[in-house]
């Protein structure tokens, strides 16, 4: 997976709570909305800083955090709507809420990873040459040896399956 694909889906994934941070953060939608755009413009400038250890959610919300603080002391008032030691709370609490099994990328592909295995060898195949070796269309559709409508019956049904099985494991490992 190339690294704009994987930061995209980092994104979408720890967006909503990076956005909720930054409306409970500061006083203006449109400067949250602001700042929202320009904690991901610095975070995928600093990509490569990214310990994968660690959660991206509170990455994403560390940088928001300085420039919250930045927006602060630039303007001298009418921005915040917390302290430091409040940011530092809500920081903790978002953190609390998505910090179930699986949320470091590590854990993820992981995951991933076992469910691909798991797979009844069809969709295996399917799953692997779409997005392991970035095989489409027609093509897939003869490496499969089927029809192109088949072929993609084949990845819905495999993402179907992929899916389920993500979603069980981690409700299974929060129980």
């Amino acid at each position: 997976m190339n690294p704009k694909t994987l930061f995209e889906i980092l994104v979408r994934e720890h967006g909503e709570m990076l956005n909720v941070f930054l409306r409970c953060s500061v006083q203006s939608p449109q400067l949250a909305d602001e700042l929202f755009q320009e904690t991901i413009v610095v975070a995928w400038r600093n990509m490569e800083k990214f310990d994968t250890e660690r959660s991206f959610g509170r990455w994403l919300r560390g940088i928001a955090r300085k420039l919250i603080l930045a927006e602060y002391r630039k303007r001298s008032q009418g921005v915040l709507l917390l302290d430091e030691r409040a940011l530092d709370r809500v920081d903790d609490r978002c953190d609390q809420l998505h910090s179930r099994p699986g949320d470091t990328l590590q854990e993820k592909l992981a995951g991933l990873r076992e469910c691909i295995a798991i797979l009844p060898d069809k969709f295996r195949r399917a799953v692997e040459l779409r997005y392991m070796e970035d095989v489409r269309g027609a093509r897939l559709a003869a490496r499969l040896e089927t029809t192109a409508e088949n072929a993609k019956k084949l990845l819905q049904r495999g993402r179907q399956r992929l899916l389920n099985c993500l979603q069980n494991k981690l409700s299974l490992e929060t129980r």
